[in-house]
């Protein structure tokens, strides 16, 4: 038992519930920021899908509320704080710019100023992400690549990114980046193409749905499991010394041949269900990333340990479950 606390925003996104499930069985106190909807009972699906629900402190809160993380961050006296929450879709980015600039971009330099003023000694995790490499300048991302985002998402997550810099090497804060290629789970919204793909074969093959639409399935990714990422978030903030890490696979894959597992595993041909459908292509899309996660494995030992085959078949059968129960 560490005895350690950690806050968490974005406790009850994917990645959220994940690290406090990790956290919480590293023996940590986990307190997380949840922004308060209406839909109550919607929210905290995934905490409870993970059976850990009546284990975190739930406390409301906004990344745009300066006021109100202030007396949060106060109150918890985190060790850790993991900055996780963001509009994060980058479809969205698009359609709502300013807000993702405020949440995913300022948002960040709000908890930033909160370690600063408050919890200087907390060790801090700011999420950023692989849509900052965006037009690749290398065939190979890494710490070192120039950064070329193309969405509103890429560009605000580049701002936090650069902003998490600035406060470790103006204020002597252990202030760390996890620069995170796409990671998935049964956990990721279906709004994600890797869930919207397995929800659709798990419909198809319950004969709930006859097709799926998709824009660009050329398009490559470096696709890993969310459980693995955040083990690599945590191994940050044990470091001595604060730092930027990418953490990927180091394989990618066409969203076509990540279609083809997922039909595969249920004994159907994608050909026969598969329709490309122009709403869905991006104003400008990132063709390929790929990732080089040296550093990382050289630094704390950390390296991907689930297959893609792996994380879309546990995907398949975790959506034909849910979409079998509710029937």
């Amino acid at each position: 038992m560490t005895g350690k606390r950690a806050l968490i925003t974005g406790v009850t996104g994917q990645d959220g519930a994940y690290l406090a499930q990790l956290l919480l069985q590293k023996g940590y106190t986990v307190t997380g920021i949840v922004r308060r909807s209406s839909h109550a009972g919607v929210f905290d699906h995934r905490l409870k899908w993970l059976g850990i629900l009546d284990d975190v402190e739930l406390v409301d809160g906004n990344l745009l509320d300066q006021s109100a993380l202030l007396r949060i961050v106060h109150t918890a006296k985190p060790d850790e704080i993991y900055n996780l929450a963001a509009q994060s879709f980058v479809t969205s980015s698009w359609q709502q710019p300013l807000l993702t600039g405020q949440v995913t971009g300022l948002g960040a330099v709000h908890m930033l100023e909160c370690l600063r003023s408050v919890a200087p000694q907390a060790r801090y995790y700011q999420a950023s992400t692989s849509e900052m490499f965006g037009l690749i300048q290398e065939a190979q991302q890494s710490e070192t690549t120039p950064f070329y985002p193309r969405s509103p998402y890429g560009v605000a997550k580049l701002y936090a990114h650069w902003m998490t810099i600035n406060y470790r090497e103006s204020f002597g804060l252990h202030a760390s980046n996890g620069i995170l290629f796409n990671h998935e789970s049964p956990l990721r919204g279906v709004e994600f193409v890797t869930r919207k793909v397995t929800d659709a074969v798990a419909r198809i093959k319950l004969g709930k749905q006859k097709e799926l639409r998709l824009g660009n399935i050329d398009a490559k990714r470096d696709w890993g499991h969310a459980r693995d990422y955040v083990q690599a978030m945590w191994l940050m903030l044990q470091q001595d010394k604060p730092d930027d890490y990418v953490i990927a696979t180091g394989r990618t894959t066409t969203v076509r041949d990540m279609c083809v597992i997922a039909f595969k595993h249920v004994g159907l041909n994608i050909d026969d269900h598969l329709v490309i459908d122009p709403a869905f292509f991006r104003p400008a899309e990132v063709e390929v990333l790929l990732g080089n996660p040296a550093k990382a494995k050289a630094t704390f030992g950390w390296e991907a340990q689930t297959s893609l085959e792996s994380l879309i078949t546990e995907m398949v059968d975790a959506d034909i479950k849910r979409l079998s129960a509710n029937a």
